[in-house]
């Protein structure tokens, strides 16, 4: 899904949508939810209930990856990097490990 993709999807959808977005986190930009909405909406179709929590943990797994440069393991890494295919975050940061840092 592209974004213009999304934003279409959105339109058409309004009763998902306004069910996906209880799950917006207080603390989450609209930068941040619009990228993790997203995968949500991607990947919604695999996971629905009573897998729902799951979606949304992996969700949060991915987002705190991009955003926060949290990292997990190897097979959680390219699952949720898997997941989030084809999604573009505009800006994103970019992190440095810590042994990276140390060879500067």
């Amino acid at each position: 899904m592209a974004s213009v993709d999304v934003e279409e999807f959105v339109e058409q959808n309004r009763d998902l949508v306004e069910f996906v977005d209880k799950f917006r986190s207080v603390s989450e930009s609209e930068k941040h939810w619009k990228s993790r909405r997203e995968f949500i909406f991607r990947n919604l179709s695999d996971y629905e209930d009573p897998h729902l929590d799951h979606l949304l943990a992996l969700s949060m797994v991915w987002a705190n990856h991009v955003f926060l440069g949290c990292r997990y393991s190897p097979d959680l890494m390219e699952k949720v990097k898997e997941m989030a295919e084809g999604i573009e975050v505009e800006d994103a940061p970019t992190f440095k490990t810590r042994d990276e840092i140390m060879k500067e």
